[in-house]
């Protein structure tokens, strides 16, 4: 008898917690491994692990991608697999927006190309941009812009030969403007996405002035990780 009672002792809470944890979603999965994955919120907002098929669509191959959602938006670390099981890509998300390093696989898992990105941060809304002089790489002054909420391409950019992994082409890129040496800043055809001045408000004087000084650093958007 003392045997039964402590099983149910056991037991019964692990029950309780089980069916309380999943009564905070709308909708949720169990895994093989008996995880929760691809939950929804009772509000809606995708929240957890997910693991996504995507079928064969008008000659596409399908895939499954995985990794976090976090208040709605995918957050850290996106891997997506061919449906037999190859690597094709290692994403980095902040808030929904691609940001940091972005890897690219061909189906035979030859790394294709890298990119960088930067995603917009609500913590870190303003970004300092260096402007360089008309065929020189002399900084001749920095500007203070407001930041869009969402990604730009920003760092080193790499094109590799799948056939012997060498590097075919780099480009170097900030805040969606890339940038040649010994040559002022070319802004991309799409200004849809780059970054607007806009005129200084007293929150965008106030953080220059706490930042004067400063200059050789760019902000890279993280602060608020």
């Amino acid at each position: 008898m003392k045997t039964l009672f402590k099983i149910f002792a056991f037991v019964l809470p692990a029950i309780f917690v089980g069916t309380y944890s999943h009564a905070q979603y709308k909708s949720f999965e169990i895994s093989a491994k008996k995880d929760t994955i691809n939950a929804t919120k009772l509000d809606g907002t995708k929240t957890g692990k997910w693991v996504k098929t995507v079928p064969e669509l008008r000659g596409e191959p399908g895939h499954v991608e995985e990794g976090l959602y976090k208040d709605g938006y995918k957050h850290g670390v996106w891997r997506k697999y061919s449906i037999p099981g190859d690597l094709l890509s290692v994403e980095n998300y902040f808030n929904g927006g691609k940001d940091g390093l972005q890897q690219y696989f061909t189906y035979i898992g030859d790394l294709q190309r890298e990119e960088s990105w930067k995603a917009y941060d609500p913590d870190s809304p303003y970004d300092t941009v260096a402007i360089y002089g008309t065929g020189s790489n002399e900084i001749l002054e920095y500007k203070l812009f407001k930041a869009e909420p969402y990604s730009v391409k920003h760092g080193e950019w790499k094109y590799y030969d799948v056939n012997t992994g060498a590097l075919m082409k780099s480009e170097t890129w900030e805040l969606n403007n890339i940038k040649k040496p010994g040559a002022p800043q070319e802004k991309v055809a799409d200004k849809t996405v780059a970054a607007k001045e806009v005129p200084k408000t007293p929150e965008m004087l106030e953080w220059e002035k706490k930042n004067r000084g400063k200059k050789g650093v760019v902000r890279d958007g993280r602060t608020g990780m």
